[in-house]
């Protein structure tokens, strides 16, 4: 698979937090090209802060691969990961993150800050706005629904 193929299945993920009523974000991570970790938003069900996509599927990789080192992962998310997930992102080695949507309100990895441009020992390398267009629509759509109501 190529990089458009594992957002696609971000994607995926996201469509499916959507149809729970959570915010549409989907991950995946990557380890020589398989996916080992899945995750997507379950605040709302789970009513819990830390229900976030990327850091399910962080912890489902840390239980395929047996250690909390993923150094040599990949991780896909559909929204720009936030200050926590970026934390746990650089906690995890996690090698390289590719997003979707920009988020300019929360997103930790250049939309309000860079955090992997901090001094922390670890640096992932970030590419942002893989298929941005696609990840986009359903959390336009998604807040748009949510403010008719």
């Amino acid at each position: 698979m190529d990089r458009e193929e594992y957002m696609k299945k971000a994607l995926e993920l996201a469509m499916e937090a959507y149809a729970e009523g959570e915010v549409p974000v989907g991950c995946v991570v990557v380890s020589d090209g398989k996916i080992v970790g899945r995750g997507r938003n379950r605040r709302e069900n789970e009513k819990n802060a830390l229900a976030h996509a990327e850091l399910e599927a962080i912890n489902a990789a840390c239980r395929a691969l047996g250690g909390w080192r993923l150094s040599n992962c990949d991780l896909y998310v559909t929204l720009e990961p936030c200050p926590m997930c970026a934390g746990a992102i650089i906690n995890a080695r996690i090698a390289r993150v590719f997003y979707g949507a920009r988020d300019s309100r929360v997103g930790a990895c250049g939309g309000v800050i860079n955090i992997f441009e901090e001094g922390f020992g670890h640096r992932p390398q970030l590419v942002g706005g893989l298929l941005c267009e696609e990840c986009t629509e359903p959390l336009k759509e998604f807040f748009k629904n949510l403010r008719s109501r």
